[in-house]
C-alpha cells in the first residue's frame, strides 16, 4: 500500500479571484436564484394555491354532510378552520422531513463535488411538482386531495434541499463585507418577481372576471370558476424558475471540490455533523443562535404561509384583495431585502435581528386585533366605505396596510439571519452550518404548525388558532438576546 497522501480536493472557485459585491458577475448571479425561486413560495406556499386549496377542503368537509347539524354560519366557520388546520399540517408533515435530512445534505456539501448538478435535480423536483398543481381540481376530477398534499410535501422538502444548497454558495460569490448586500438583494429580486406574477394574475384572470376591467374576460378563455386562475400559479412557477435560473447556473461560482465523491461526502459529512454536536461546548455560541433561529424562524414561517390563509378564510377575501395585499407585500419586501442588508451594516446582524423580530411580533399583535366586526380587539367598530367589489370596509384597509409592516421585517430578518450565520460560522465549515441553519429553520417548522393546527381544532377558531405564533416569537427573541456575535464594525458585542 503507498505512503503518499493524496493531494487536498481544490475548490472549484478559481484561485485568487477576487470577489465583488451584489452587482459583480458572480454575486448578482447569486442572487437572480431567487428571482427565479422565490416566486414559488410566495404564489404556492403562501399567498393563491393555499387559500384555494383550503377552500376546496372546506368545500368538501361541508359536502361530506358532517356539519349538517350545524347552522350555515358556523359550519362554515368550521370548515375554514378545516381548511387552515390542513393547510398547517402540509406544512408541519414538510417540515419533518426537512427536519430529518437537511442537515446531512449541508454537512455533505462541504466534502462533495459540484453543486450546480444537485441543485438542478431539486428544481427538477419542483419544477415537476408545481406543474401538477394545474390538475388539482375544485371537482375532484384531477388529483385528489391526498395526491396534491403529497405533491405540496415534496415540493416543499426539494425547496429547503435547494436553500440549503443556494445558500452554501453564498461565502464563494462575494466578498465577505458584501454578503449581507448579496443576500438582501436575492431576497429583493425573489420578492419582486413574486409580485410581478401575482399582478399578472390579478390584471390577466382576476378582474376580468371580477369587474370586466382591464379586459372583457379573462386572457386565453381561462374559466375562473373552475378556479383555473388559482391553478395556473402551479405552471406559471415552474416556468419561470425553469426559465430564469439559467442564469445562475452560467454566471456564478459553483464552490464544491474537484473530483469528489458524494458518498465519500455524505459519509464524512455525516460524521462531522455528529462531531460538531459532541463538541457542543465549542461550538455552543453558534448553536445558541441556530436554537433562537429554530423558534422565531418557525414563528415565522407559520406567519407567511397560514396568514394568507387565515385572511382568505376569516376575512372573506377574494383573489384580488389577497392578491392586492401580496403585491403590496413583495413591493415593501423588496425594500426589506434592501433594509436587512443596510441594517446589518449599521448595528451588525445581532440587532438587525431583534430589531425585525420585534417588529414581527407588533405586527402580529396589530393583524389580529382585525376582525370583520371590529379593530383594535373592538375598540373601533368596523363600518362599510363603499359597495364596491373589493376593500370595501374599514378592517379591509387596515389589514391591508399591514402588508408593508409584515413584508419589511420578516424579508429583512431573512437577509439578517444568513448574514448572522456567515458572521459566525468558519469559513470551511460554512456548508455544514448552513445545513444545521436548515434544520434551524425546518426542524419545528412544524411545531409551529402544529401548534396553529391543534389550538384551531381545540377552539374551532381561526383567530385564536394563531396565537401560538406570537409566543415562538417571544421565545426566540429571548434567546437571540443571549448569542455573543463577536466583533463587528458597527460595534456590534
Amino acid at each position: 500500500m503507498s505512503d503518499a497522501t493524496p493531494a487536498p480536493a481544490e475548490p472549484i472557485v478559481e484561485p485568487r479571484i477576487d470577489l465583488g459585491g451584489a452587482l459583480d458577475r458572480r454575486g448578482f448571479a447569486w442572487a437572480v436564484f431567487e428571482w427565479a425561486r422565490n416566486p414559488y413560495y410566495i404564489l404556492i406556499v403562501i399567498y393563491v394555491f393555499p387559500v384555494y386549496f383550503g377552500s376546496v377542503i372546506g368545500a368538501d368537509l361541508l359536502a361530506s354532510g358532517a356539519l349538517d347539524g350545524l347552522a350555515p354560519e358556523a359550519a362554515q366557520k368550521a370548515a375554514n378552520a378545516k381548511g387552515q388546520a390542513t393547510i398547517a399540517s402540509i406544512v408541519k408533515m414538510a417540515g419533518f422531513v426537512a427536519a430529518l435530512t437537511a442537515p446531512f445534505l449541508g454537512a455533505a456539501l462541504d466534502k462533495g463535488g459540484r453543486r450546480k448538478p444537485l441543485l438542478a435535480v431539486f428544481l427538477f423536483i419542483i419544477v415537476i411538482t408545481s406543474w401538477s398543481l394545474w390538475y388539482a381540481k375544485p371537482d375532484g376530477s384531477g388529483l385528489s386531495i391526498p395526491q396534491t398534499m403529497g405533491a405540496l410535501v415534496v415540493a416543499y422538502v426539494a425547496y429547503t434541499y435547494s436553500e440549503v444548497t443556494h445558500n452554501s454558495m453564498l461565502n464563494v460569490n462575494g466578498r465577505r463585507a458584501a454578503l449581507p448586500a448579496i443576500s438582501g438583494l436575492g431576497l429583493a429580486l425573489g420578492n419582486l418577481a413574486g409580485g410581478l406574477l401575482m399582478l399578472f394574475i390579478v390584471v390577466a384572470f382576476a378582474m376580468p372576471e371580477l369587474i370586466q376591467w382591464p379586459f372583457a374576460e379573462p386572457l386565453f378563455g381561462l374559466d375562473v370558476g373552475a378556479a383555473e386562475h388559482y391553478r395556473l400559479a402551479g405552471p406559471l412557477c415552474a416556468v419561470w424558475l425553469a426559465v430564469f435560473s439559467i442564469h445562475f447556473f452560467l454566471r456564478s461560482e459553483d464552490g464544491g471540490t474537484h473530483g469528489a465523491s458524494w458518498p465519500m461526502a455524505m459519509k464524512r459529512g455525516a460524521a462531522s455533523l455528529f462531531q460538531t454536536f459532541r463538541r457542543a461546548r465549542e461550538n455552543y455560541n453558534i448553536l445558541k443562535y441556530l436554537g433562537a433561529r429554530m423558534l422565531y424562524a418557525d414563528a415565522m414561517a407559520a406567519l407567511l404561509t397560514l396568514g394568507a390563509v387565515y385572511i382568505g378564510l376569516f376575512l372573506q377575501w377574494n383573489l384580488v384583495e389577497l392578491s392586492a395585499y401580496a403585491i403590496l407585500a413583495s413591493l415593501f419586501a423588496f425594500v426589506g431585502g434592501l433594509v436587512g442588508g443596510w441594517l446589518d451594516g449599521q448595528v451588525g446582524p445581532k440587532r438587525a435581528l431583534m430589531i425585525e423580530i420585534t417588529g414581527m411580533i407588533a405586527t402580529l399583535v396589530f393583524q389580529l386585533s382585525i376582525t370583520q366586526q371590529s379593530i383594535f380587539y373592538g375598540t373601533i367598530q368596523n363600518v362599510a366605505l363603499w359597495d364596491g367589489p373589493i376593500f370595501n370596509t374599514l378592517s379591509d384597509l387596515v389589514y391591508l396596510s399591514s402588508a408593508a409592516f409584515i413584508a419589511i421585517t420578516a424579508t429583512a430578518s431573512i437577509s439578517s439571519s444568513r448574514s448572522m450565520l456567515v458572521h459566525l460560522a468558519p469559513a470551511e465549515r460554512v456548508g455544514e452550518f448552513f445545513g444545521l441553519y436548515a434544520i434551524a429553520g425546518t426542524v419545528t417548522v412544524w411545531l409551529g404548525p402544529l401548534l396553529v393546527e391543534l389550538v384551531t381544532k381545540w377552539t374551532d377558531d381561526q383567530r385564536i388558532g394563531m396565537t401560538p405564533i406570537g409566543a415562538l416569537f417571544l421565545l426566540g427573541l429571548a434567546v437571540l438576546s443571549t448569542v455573543k456575535s463577536g466583533k463587528h464594525p458597527a460595534t456590534e458585542t
